[in-house]
């Protein structure tokens, strides 16, 4: 990604608001933006959903095929996670090789996905140390305002859960649900100075010092974390975002079961 310039008097104003408990789109530092999806949006995928968040708008298909089992596992599926990020979701992406943003995004959702164990990797065995599924997870970012690995979790568990195997196109038996449990949500906080604040913006992100994601499971359990940007946290600043996560996990989690 290009790096991206925002005025001073930009940031300053984001966090003279954010003193004062306020955000530009009048927004508290805890609430999440508008959320809206629909699956099944590609044909050719195995399991599909878009997702915005915001203006932040994500695609994501899920794609199987057979392949063979990693040594060390030789009776678990493959789980494999790419993210696409394209000029025309925003200024600051470049075409060509993926770049260190879209390597990072695709980590984050692939180990809370891993880390959380939604996914029963042994069901997608089907020839112990001779043939399994591997699932391939693919992002496409659409457009960016802020806050992608939270709307790429999202769409992700989304199309996840609606993924069907397709044993009958490889004369294995018949079709059957991806064997999944489990909606690992992640909460992503940035820090500008002293303040931190959920779910940001691209303006608050290019105002941040640090970024801090977490990935909650079900069961209110911390699953994997991932610090961003080059200022740091200070041990108060965790503890606050952990509890923040916690709670904020379980209506985001009810948000994108329900739709609502």
């Amino acid at each position: 990604m290009k790096r991206t310039i925002i005025p001073e008097i930009k940031k300053e104003l984001i966090y003279k608001l954010a003193q004062c408990g306020c955000r530009e789109d009048d927004r508290s530092l805890e609430d999440f933006r508008s959320i809206s999806f629909e699956t099944d949006v590609i044909s050719t995928a195995e399991g599909s959903a878009r997702l915005t968040l915001g203006k932040t708008d994500v695609l994501v298909g899920v794609k199987l095929q057979p392949g063979e089992p990693y040594p060390d596992k030789q009776d678990q599926g493959v789980l494999m996670t790419g993210c696409e990020l394209k000029p025309m979701a925003h200024p600051g992406f470049e075409s060509g090789a993926p770049s260190d943003e879209s390597v990072e995004i695709a980590r984050v959702v692939d180990r809370g996905i891993r880390e959380s164990g939604m996914l029963d990797m042994q069901a997608l065995c089907i020839e112990p140390g001779k043939k399994i599924w591997m699932v391939f997870l693919d992002i496409h970012v659409i457009n960016y305002d802020g806050n992608l690995f939270d709307a790429a979790t999202m769409a992700s568990l989304l199309a996840l859960h609606t993924t069907a195997v397709p044993a009958s196109r490889f004369g294995l038996g018949e079709d059957f649900p991806l064997p999944v449990n489990l909606w690992p949500v992640t909460i992503t906080f940035v820090k500008l100075r002293d303040i931190l604040m959920a779910d940001p913006t691209v303006n608050e992100e290019l105002s941040a010092d640090a970024r801090f994601t977490v990935s909650v499971d079900d069961n209110g359990h911390f699953r994997a974390m991932q610090k961003g940007l080059k200022g740091s946290l200070t041990y108060d600043d965790v503890v606050r975002a952990l509890d923040m996560a916690q709670k904020m996990s379980l209506e985001l989690r009810t948000r994108i079961q329900t739709g609502e």
